[in-house]
């Protein structure tokens, strides 16, 4: 009989062993995977730059009555668009060295469904035309002529983008015509390139606005919208319409976007690389480090004279960014804070 007992006191702890060992294997794989716990019901919006905050605002409006990340970061970059102060995005952008305003947009949401425009003339809203190829096409990608004809077919007005203001500076560019773009060090991208030669400019100007946000329901969405490098040569394509590169959203991960020089952020395929490395336990200022670091051991002299930042958001709601230069700046707003924070830089 105690033989009995004590063989049936042996089979209990060794199937309770066995189902707290199988709990904690299935833990374990699920973190490994990257399948983060959600942050419910604490929606969070984070973009680039100070006037970030301004696009914040109209992001959060979805938010906070339950909206759809996805919708947020539409409706939010929509607002430096639609800014012909704000030089670098839509409106007003600066044209390239042929005097034509040309947009190029993404725009991800948390099923992976993409899409994007590049080379996009006449129209203000180009995320939103990004947008309509990710739900009425087949295709993830469409450029120049392709993009803006479909679209016109779907209701968009065809405006003049070049202001005032940006073709005056153009002209007198035009003067000289170097065309040797760079970074600033200051937070006002090509404001370096604007000062070696002799080019008035807005001292507050910014580059591309890339905007990440999780709503109540824990999904992910990503945008990521600009006019590109000023007097850019005709046809050339920045890092912001390219999914992996300027924007990446995996929904069991997090999301990251990038704003500089998108020919180095191209070159390493940079927000999905901040994404993995999240994936990977990474916090996302740790990997938008990473990715930094990277261009700078693939590009050690060019570096130093070029600005590049990363901004990435994960699945619990944890926000970070790291840049190559002093300047970068990114804004929070959720239903705790809305915040400028001033990013780490290398140089």
């Amino acid at each position: 009989m105690s033989d009995r007992r004590a063989f049936l006191r042996f089979s209990v702890l060794t199937s309770a062993f066995a189902v707290v060992s199988k709990s904690v294997l299935a833990h374990t794989a699920s973190r490994s995977a990257g399948k983060y716990p959600v942050t419910k019901d604490n929606p969070i919006v984070i973009s680039t730059w100070d006037f970030g905050k301004e696009a914040n605002v109209a992001a959060w409006e979805v938010l906070k009555r339950g909206g759809k990340a996805l919708d947020a970061v539409e409706e939010g970059v929509k607002i430096p668009e639609a800014d012909p102060e704000n030089q670098s995005v839509g409106m007003g952008g600066r044209p390239d060295r042929d005097g034509r305003v040309t947009l190029d947009a993404s725009i991800m949401d948390e099923n992976s469904h993409t899409g994007a425009v590049a080379c996009l003339e006449h129209i203000t809203h180009a995320i939103s035309v990004a947008r309509l190829v990710m739900e009425k096409t087949p295709h993830v990608f469409l450029a120049g002529d392709g993009a803006l004809q479909f679209a016109l077919a779907n209701g968009f007005k065809k405006e003049n983008l070049l202001t005032p203001k940006s073709e005056k500076e153009w002209r007198e560019w035009l003067i000289q015509s170097k065309y040797q773009p760079q970074m600033n060090i200051e937070n006002q991208p090509n404001d370096l390139y604007r000062i070696k030669n002799g080019i008035p400019g807005d001292e507050h100007n910014h580059d591309t606005i890339g905007m990440l946000a999780m709503d109540a329901k824990g999904d992910l969405s990503g945008a990521c919208t600009t006019s590109g490098m000023a007097y850019k040569m005709r046809g050339r394509i920045g890092d912001s319409p390219i999914i992996g590169a300027g924007l990446y959203v995996d929904n069991e991960v997090g999301a990251a976007t990038s704003s500089g020089v998108g020919e180095e952020v191209i070159r390493i395929v940079g927000s999905h690389l901040v994404v993995e490395l999240m994936r990977q336990g990474m916090s996302p200022e740790a990997a938008c480090k990473a990715a930094v670091d990277r261009i700078v051991a693939k590009n050690p002299e060019g570096s130093q004279n070029l600005q590049v930042g990363f901004l990435a958001l994960n699945k619990r709601g944890e926000h970070g960014a790291y840049a190559l230069q002093k300047g970068f700046s990114y804004a929070v707003k959720d239903g705790r804070e809305e915040t400028i924070y001033n990013v780490k830089h290398i140089y």
